[in-house]
């Protein structure tokens, strides 16, 4: 089949848990030997002759929209959205490089974009409640969107992934309008040929909250792709890398990263850390600001709790290329990872595969990813992570446990296990 997913969240400046689950998927058709295309909303001008350049020249970056921008992009082409917009395809040649791009943009068989599609098709929804059809050069048999956007493909089938009703759930932890959530998620479920979730968690939540037919939402679950650089790496030369940059030991630290969002428990972490005592450095990457909770952008670690400044060691990282990354969770005693509410939970899968156990939470998806490789608590409860820590650093025996359980939780999300439900879905669908 010929299969186009979105670039949606895939062209942000920084990763995402979304943009992971995009990658994978590509990489995954591929593995079927499906045809995969890439539908993007970035700004690569009318000529096709510089398109591929303005292309890679927008990927990766925070996009100009202020009011000037609104205005031409936005408020003048309303009136094209009546009729479905055509998107020009994007050469693909070696005239730019790309290798700085491996670990972020899928290889497509082909691109197509248009200007701000995406900003334009929210904007439309928000006036009339309607999705924005669109039209490719080569029509696919599937437009399978990683993401609840407003957008159609016309002669397609449309399938639409819903993480998580995290808006819904705890409307007090977002951004977002919660009203045209509400609107946007119930026609991806009530209009969308198939709608695909990531966990049982989600599926049961998605269809409280919108029931149809079960038949009609399937959850494949998903896949967490290891950078290739790191499955050729050893311990050992991870170890040293990780020491001479950071100056920790193997095994020697308790590790959080992900966005700086409500639902990431972020203050209860560091609540739940300096009561429990522990000897081991906190160290915490922190990506994406999404403007509520715990700020990053301070000058002095985040270690004033209680009104004191504590000396124990918390290191504060910004955002890393991810195989740097992966280097420090495979060298953590433990992943940190105790959310509130998740619809799969990436971190807590990418720790397990790469050998290092989570402290968790007992709730939403989370059990059904970490399974016995990892210490589940109650996320509401500092007092309870902070027990985690404890055990997490203390009881050998539990540790060798939950190491010794890693490999038959992680089977469940194999490459072969995740083409396998996606196969049953496609089947189900064309």
């Amino acid at each position: 089949m010929r299969v186009a997913i979105d670039g949606f969240n895939l062209a942000l400046p920084r990763g995402t848990g979304v943009a992971t689950y995009g990658f994978g998927l590509a990489r995954a058709l591929q593995g079927m030997g499906h045809v995969v295309d890439g539908v993007f909303g970035l700004n690569a001008g009318n000529s096709a002759e510089t398109r591929e350049l303005l292309f890679f020249d927008a990927f990766g970056r925070e996009q100009p929209f202020g009011k000037s921008e609104k205005r031409r992009f936005i408020r003048r082409p309303m009136l094209r959205t009546l009729f479905p917009l055509n998107l020009s395809e994007v050469p693909l040649t070696d005239k730019v490089e790309k290798r700085d791009f491996q670990y972020r943009l899928p290889h497509f068989d082909r691109v197509y974009t248009y200007p701000y599609l995406f900003e334009l098709a929210f904007a439309r929804f928000r006036l009339t409640r309607s999705f924005l059809t669109i039209k490719l050069p080569q029509t696919p048999d599937v437009m399978h969107w990683t993401y609840p956007v407003p957008v159609r493909v016309q002669g397609a089938r449309n399938i639409y992934t819903i993480h998580d009703l995290v808006p819904l759930r705890m409307p007090h932890t977002t951004l977002d309008d919660k009203k045209t959530y509400h609107d946007l998620v119930k026609q991806c479920v009530m209009d969308g040929h198939h709608v695909c979730t990531v966990s049982e968690a989600s599926r049961q939540d998605i269809l409280a909250h919108f029931p149809v037919a079960p038949e009609k939402m399937t959850n494949t679950y998903q896949t967490a792709p290891i950078p290739a650089e790191i499955n050729q790496s050893s311990l050992e030369d991870d170890a040293k890398i990780i020491g001479e940059l950071f100056k920790l030991n193997n095994r020697g630290y308790f590790l959080f990263f992900g966005a700086i969002d409500p639902k990431k428990n972020v203050d209860r972490i560091l609540e739940a850390y300096l009561k429990s005592g522990s000897s081991l450095p906190l160290v915490m990457v922190l990506g994406r600001d999404w403007g509520l909770g715990y700020r990053r952008r301070r000058k002095s670690p985040p270690t004033d709790i209680f009104e004191r400044h504590d000396d124990r060691k918390i290191i504060q990282l910004e955002y890393l290329p991810r195989p740097m990354l992966f280097r420090l969770i495979r060298m953590a005693r433990a992943v940190v990872f105790p959310s509130l509410y998740e619809g799969f939970g990436l971190p807590a899968l990418e720790a397990i595969q790469l050998g290092t156990p989570v402290l968790t939470s007992n709730l939403s998806s989370l059990p059904e990813v970490v399974g016995n490789a990892g210490l589940q608590v109650d996320p509401y409860s500092a007092d309870a992570i902070a027990h985690g820590f404890i055990k997490m650093e203390t009881d050998e025996n539990l540790y060798r446990e939950m190491l010794s359980a890693a490999p038959a939780q992680v089977s469940k999300f194999s490459d072969e296990a995740y083409l396998d439900r996606l196969t049953q879905m496609y089947s189900r669908i064309v």
